[in-house]
């Protein structure tokens, strides 16, 4: 009966302990950047950066795209947006830049990531056309952009379905006007207008290039995508999304080491704490096993009081 007790305490010990470490563990996930821990603008009491004020994605479903749009391609070649919207397969939009230090490079790992568990066919079920909203940028950055994500997707035979493009602002302007995606030019490392404040979203459009649904964020649900693609196909427009955001805002070397410093403190102080409750745990599991065998083993006292009976 005690060694049965004394199983029920360890396990309830267990249990614990099992808590206490899911609870260790989760400020650490909400607090450690990922993705190298790039800093995304300091921030004051309730209040963003007056920058980011004008930096918002305003949904606009069931808005038509411009189609004929002009921009290139990666290949060099003169395009329209029309080109991949054949009127029978939806396609997936992505505004981003090419050469953004932080976020964009999120949404797209993101994008891959859940392109990965759906079970449709980039070029054969859909399209991805990716948009830079740089106008200075060129078709071969745009190439070496498709080639890394091409070969992060690992399937090469779907490059045909990517498209990486670029064009002039009043392209560009009528592709984020219609999309409803605010960005502004801010300050690199160097002092110059060279990047982009700006917030992360995808779009899927129906085959006749009408925005269907919105995802903001750089994390997508496979689930989400998968019937995006099938309601959009169908020509459904879906409903807005809760207006999370997620910013890309002044790269800054001074402060991105500084955020990196704090992400690493507090992954060691929850290590830390981790192996402080792994330790208190052990010795109490330890004392549970001494007083559970000095309890089974039978004492003099025990013995004599069973003779005498």
């Amino acid at each position: 009966m005690n060694a049965g007790r004394t199983i029920r305490k360890q396990a309830g010990n267990a249990k614990t302990f099992a808590l206490m470490l899911a609870l260790a563990c989760a400020p650490l996930s909400a607090q450690v950047s990922s993705y190298g821990d790039k800093s995304t603008g300091q921030n004051t009491g309730d209040q963003l950066p007056q920058v980011l004020q004008k930096v918002q994605v305003t949904q606009h479903l069931n808005a038509q795209l411009p189609l004929d749009a002009p921009f290139v391609d990666d290949t060099g070649a003169p395009v329209t947006l029309g080109k991949y919207f054949d009127g029978k397969h939806p396609a997936i939009v992505s505004m981003v830049y090419y050469n953004c230090p932080m976020l964009c490079s999120e949404e797209m790992d993101g994008l891959v990531s859940a392109l990965l568990m759906v079970h449709l066919v980039p070029g054969k079920d859909f399209q991805i056309v990716v948009v830079s909203i740089d106008p200075s940028e060129t078709p071969q950055l745009a190439a070496q952009y498709k080639a890394r994500y091409v070969k992060r997707y690992g399937h090469p035979e779907t490059a045909d379905g990517w498209h990486f493009l670029t064009g002039q602002k009043p392209a560009i302007d009528a592709m984020t006007g219609i999309t409803g995606y605010g960005y502004t030019r801010v300050p690199g490392p160097d002092g110059t207008l060279s990047q982009f404040a700006h917030a992360s979203s995808i779009e899927i459009a129906t085959p006749q290039g009408r925005l269907a649904q919105y995802y903001l964020g750089v994390e997508y649900s496979p689930k989400d995508i998968l019937l995006g693609l099938i309601d959009a196909s169908g020509n459904k427009i879906g409903s807005p999304v809760a207006n999370i955001l997620t910013y890309c805002y002044h790269y800054d070397p001074q402060i991105n080491k500084h955020s990196l410093m704090v992400a690493r403190v507090v992954q060691l102080g929850g290590m830390m704490t981790v192996a402080g409750l792994g330790g208190f745990m052990f010795l109490m599991f330890r004392r549970d096993l001494r007083l559970g065998r000095d309890h089974d083993t039978p004492q003099p006292d025990d013995n004599d009081n069973r003779r005498n009976g």
